[in-house]
């Protein structure tokens, strides 16, 4: 039988009991023995009981019980839980929620003063996703919809872009799972080897791409010295295991020259040798800043917990993964083939550019060659770090040895 208002009104509390009075179709006034009146609602979902409080009597009144009652009922036939969604909105997630708000809630709660990639994951996801995809709600964005954001970069020709979008959806969506919004990641149908990826043999940086290269190393959170480092790599053509391994006594600043000992060459067994990269005038303002940054370490890179030995081998790749760039992925090794590319398209002399590469010839020609071209590659390598300043320093970027952090 329904309740009446003067029996909810009179109802009393009884000693060490808990009472419960139903008013029918799941509507039931609990009553504590401190005498506290709240409404809730019971009903069944997918075979299992539930129950959701709906607020305390008198605040709430039969009649307001009864209205919230029925908006529940409803949402139970259509096959939702109230339970849940008193979770959810007590988490600060609503079901109704699109993705620009969900989007967010995840770069404030997950990554904003967390993640060193706060400022590209943003930009990507108001200059990308948002205009396409801001105002769906989260539940109605499918495979498709992140297809169709994530191909329109790849077909540009955009496929590092392409791949960061693909990401940063599937971790808002990651969220959104585990804050129980959605069930499923829609990013997660849209397969990476479909997007495509860069063939890393042939792999060199054209102008603009160098410019962007650095732009984004010096602009990121990395480690100063891993910033240096990537642009001597760029500027001396040498391996990055050449420039990990190099300690102080190498470094000849008033000659300008780096004398890499044969045992830290890269050649075929029996070739090893020594070889001399003839230093710009950049990349000695570099290397003066690494000493600095070394203190009284012997090693140029020296580790960040023991300076008494280099950085981990993969502490570079790590480091470069870490950066988002716009453009199609490339590796640490691609720097030098950057350079040898541009190099030889400027006029250099092929047997300058392998020498300045520590590439060597067999035979005869090659003990000769060993003691050649000191004088064109000093000048040589000067011209190619005047032209990394000139490209990076277009549309007001900074230039020199970069020392804005």
């Amino acid at each position: 039988m329904a309740l009446t208002d003067i029996q909810v009104k009179g109802f009393k509390s009884a000693p060490g009991a808990r009472l419960t009075k139903a008013d029918g179709g799941g509507l039931v006034l609990d009553i504590t023995p401190a005498g506290i009146k709240s409404w809730a609602f019971r009903y069944r979902l997918n075979g299992r009981r539930e129950k959701v409080v709906l607020g305390r009597y008198p605040d709430m009144t039969l009649k307001v019980a009864r209205q919230k009652r029925d908006q529940l009922a409803a949402q139970v036939a259509n096959g939702k839980s109230p339970a849940d969604e008193k979770k959810l909105a007590r988490s600060g997630v609503s079901r109704a929620q699109t993705l620009r708000e969900f989007g967010d809630q995840y770069f404030k709660e997950q990554v904003e003063g967390k993640l060193k990639s706060a400022r590209d994951l943003k930009r990507y996801l108001d200059a990308e996703i948002y205009p396409s995809l801001g105002d769906k709600l989260m539940g109605d964005i499918n495979a498709l919809d992140v297809q169709a954001v994530v191909y329109r970069k790849r077909d540009h020709g955009r496929t590092a872009a392409a791949m960061r979008i693909r990401m940063v959806i599937k971790q808002v969506f990651d969220y959104a799972i585990e804050k129980q919004l959605v069930t499923s990641n829609p990013a997660s149908m849209v397969a990476t080897r479909y997007i495509g990826k860069a063939n890393r043999r042939d792999r060199n940086l054209r102008p603009p791409e160098i410019r962007e290269y650095l732009h984004v190393i010096y602009r990121s959170n990395i480690r100063r010295q891993f910033k240096l480092a990537f642009h001597i790599i760029l500027l001396t053509l040498v391996r990055k295991s050449m420039l990990l391994l190099a300690r102080w006594p190498e470094i000849e600043f008033d000659s300008g020259q780096w004398t890499i000992p044969k045992e830290n060459m890269k050649g075929r067994k029996g070739e090893e040798h020594e070889h001399v990269v003839y230093l710009s005038t950049q990349a000695q303002a570099l290397f003066q800043e690494l000493k600095t940054l070394a203190g009284d370490s012997q090693y140029v890179l020296p580790g960040r917990n023991r300076t008494t030995r280099p950085f981990a081998k993969n502490a570079l790749n790590h480091a470069l993964e870490g950066l988002s760039f716009d453009m199609d992925p490339f590796t640490i090794h691609d720097l030098r083939r950057t350079a040898s590319t541009q190099l030889r398209e400027h006029g250099w002399g092929e047997d300058v550019v392998e020498k300045a590469l520590s590439h060597e010839k067999g035979g005869v020609a090659g003990i000769y060659n060993r003691a050649q071209y000191a004088s064109e590659r000093a000048k040589m390598l000067q011209w190619w770090a005047d032209q990394v300043d000139a490209l990076a320093s277009e549309s007001g970027a900074p230039s020199g040895s970069f020392r804005s952090t």
